[in-house]
């Protein structure tokens, strides 16, 4: 199947350069273009992408703006909301916590390869996160700069399993699943398989949720 992509930057040069390179891939097509928010919104709900490459800076609309409208409902008219991948740029650090909060899939960097650019689109695609050890860095210095829990309840934690908690517990300190299951000495596929059970139980979407979770119940803390 073909992934549909818009791509939403008030540059366009980085829209030129994004498109060719994603058109130039045999399962993934551009179908529609904007210059900031509030356009990106409109193209969304005409378009019905898969994924929206949003920029987080942009004009009359910005990208978390524009992320938490789309993700906040239901994708605009009745149908599923798709995917966001937010294009960043390494001075972000305090836009990641709250594109996180606002429903963000992950963080690509505008100067990736073509190859990271289109394995990026796949991944989230496919309904994984894209949240690489350097963006966990900064949530988790986020988390360190806001003090602290900022949920209320500890109470649906309750509902895991011992495995299953400790299962979050190494993804929010940002752990692979092929890290946690060397961690616990299990088959990679059993750490999906818990992972996909915490999920379900804390009716979370993905693991950069899970992970803003963790950190608010106070599951784990900065500098554990």
């Amino acid at each position: 199947m073909t992934v549909r992509v818009v791509i939403v930057d008030d540059q366009g040069m980085v829209r030129t350069g994004f498109g060719v390179l994603l058109n130039a891939q045999p399962d993934i097509e551009v179908v529609g273009e904007a210059v900031n928010g509030e356009e990106g919104l409109r193209r969304v709900a005409e378009l019905r992408p898969d994924v929206v490459l949003m920029d987080v800076r942009m004009p009359v609309m910005d990208g978390l703006e524009a992320t938490r409208r789309l993700l906040g409902g239901d994708g605009g008219d009745g149908g599923a909301a798709p995917k966001v991948l937010m294009l960043t740029t390494f001075d972000l650090d305090d836009y990641v916590y709250e594109a996180l909060r606002a429903g963000a899939s992950g963080f690509l960097l505008k100067d990736a390869s073509a190859a990271e650019l289109a394995d990026a689109v796949r991944i989230v695609a496919a309904g994984d996160a894209l949240l690489a050890p350097s963006i966990t860095r900064r949530l988790i210095a986020e988390f360190s700069r806001l003090g602290g829990p900022r949920a209320p309840s500890r109470k649906r934690l309750e509902d895991l399993t011992e495995r299953e908690t400790e299962v979050l517990g190494l993804v929010a300190r940002g752990l692979s699943n092929g890290e946690i299951a060397a961690e616990l000495v299990v088959a990679e596929q059993t750490v999906k398989t818990h992972f996909g059970r915490v999920l379900m139980k804390l009716g979370l979407r993905d693991r950069p949720q899970a992970i803003v979770y963790a950190y608010e119940v106070g599951l784990v803390r900065p500098g554990d």
